[in-house]
């Protein structure tokens, strides 16, 4: 016998959902240059191919992402270079990239591309990698060689510029080139990462607007239930190391300088906050919680801006097995976010709704009472079911489609 959703006769839309909807997305499908300004706070994974399908219905999406990241390859630069993690950044912009042949993606292709010597000795593997960033740097690289003047010369002078600043003893295995560019413009531009953020999506026609939360070098700390501290996000998330065995009672940022130098230096730019300003839906997607959701809503100001923003704000919780929520009911979660968003434990909260599928995701009829009687959020339980046996994700056309018909 199939599940029944929840009874949602009781939910007050601003407008019903089939209301005028078909006709909204065949608007924005027509004409997705003049789609709806969502701003999605996230890290890089989760929602790669999410945004590839949310280009198909507007080109104004915001992206906010995480640059706390402190594993793989983003460790090495933040190590050499004392600055945030740019992965997510790159991962986000070219995923809304333009792959047309309108857009420029021989560009992107090289923003794309790793530096790997596999199946080398160790001298050998050095060696090759050195010789590939020096092909990069002179322009003899066949994916640079690849693309017309003068975006070939911009790139190329970002690229000269991480190579002159790179330590002798710098791992270049598995870099990505797009990192290394980013790094590079990060240099030239006085340690800021917009400018460069901008330039990047520029030259790959990003259908949207990508930036970090913050450009402060800063890291995640986080304090469990037992009382234990682990500083920095890849040693929590169970990705690169083992799993935490207690849940997360407390996350903050952490660097160098003492606590109120380090909440002053992750300070949001105006530039940011009218981003927030200008959102006409805010999402908080799936995602890891604590070091993709709520690790972007830890820098000084995002909270204020999102609270001068009086547009709806959607939670959209995760399915599958998110480490960082351990012993967390999703009455829990939605506490937390609320938390951060409101600076305080208010009952009611400042999240409108909840978006989910009660046949993927198993919640108690208990715990969305809670939800909706006591913290008035209105829940929007709909088929976002993928074709595939994957049920640990939304289908990505099916969750666009529901969250622009909130706009």
């Amino acid at each position: 016998m199939n599940k029944k959703r929840f009874n949602c006769r009781f939910i007050s839309m601003p407008r019903e959902l089939a209301k005028g909807k078909n006709l909204r997305l065949a608007r924005y499908r027509k004409a997705p240059e003049l789609g709806p300004k969502i701003l999605f706070f996230s890290g890089g994974t989760a929602l790669r191919r999410f945004a590839e399908v949310l280009t198909d219905y507007t080109h104004n999406s915001i992206h906010l992402v995480t640059p706390f990241d402190s594993g793989g390859s983003s460790a090495e630069l933040r190590r050499a270079f004392s600055m945030p993690a740019v992965g997510d950044l790159r991962a986000r912009l070219l995923a809304l990239a333009d792959d047309s042949v309108t857009g420029h993606p021989e560009v992107a292709a090289l923003f794309s591309h790793r530096l790997v010597a596999q199946g080398r000795k160790k001298g050998e593997e050095t060696a090759m990698l050195a010789q590939s960033l020096k092909a990069l740097v002179s322009a003899k690289h066949p994916l640079l060689k690849a693309i017309a003047e003068p975006m070939r010369s911009l790139i190329q002078s970002y690229i000269a510029v991480f190579y002159q600043h790179m330590p002798k003893d710098f791992n270049l295995n598995g870099a990505s080139v797009g990192n290394l560019i980013l790094t590079g413009g990060y240099l030239i531009h006085d340690r800021s990462l917009d400018p460069i953020a901008f330039l990047f999506g520029q030259l790959i026609k990003t259908r949207g607007t990508v930036r970090t939360t913050t450009d402060a070098d800063l890291q995640l700390t986080v304090l469990l239930e037992s009382g234990r501290t682990i500083n920095g996000q890849h040693r929590f998330t169970g990705k690169e190391t083992a799993e935490i065995d207690s849940p997360i009672k407390a996350i903050k940022l952490s660097g160098e300088a003492d606590d109120i130098d380090t909440l002053d230096a992750s300070k949001v730019c105006k530039e940011t906050r009218t981003l927030i300003h200008s959102a006409e839906l805010v999402v908080f997607p799936p995602g890891s919680f604590y070091s993709s959701i709520i690790a972007n809503l830890l820098p000084k100001g995002v909270d204020k801006a999102l609270a001068k923003n009086p547009s709806p704000k959607v939670y959209v919780p995760s399915l599958g097995t998110d480490l960082e929520t351990l012993g967390m009911t999703l009455v829990d979660q939605v506490q937390v976010l609320n938390q951060h968003l409101s600076g305080s434990l208010q009952t009611r909260s400042s999240i409108d709704f909840l978006l989910f599928d009660s046949q993927l995701l198993s919640v108690s009829t208990q715990q969305i009472e809670t939800i909706r009687d006591e913290m008035g959020i209105q829940i929007i339980d709909v088929d976002l079911a993928p074709e595939s046996a994957d049920s640990d994700r939304y289908d990505d056309a099916k969750l666009a489609e529901a969250l622009l018909g909130l706009t």
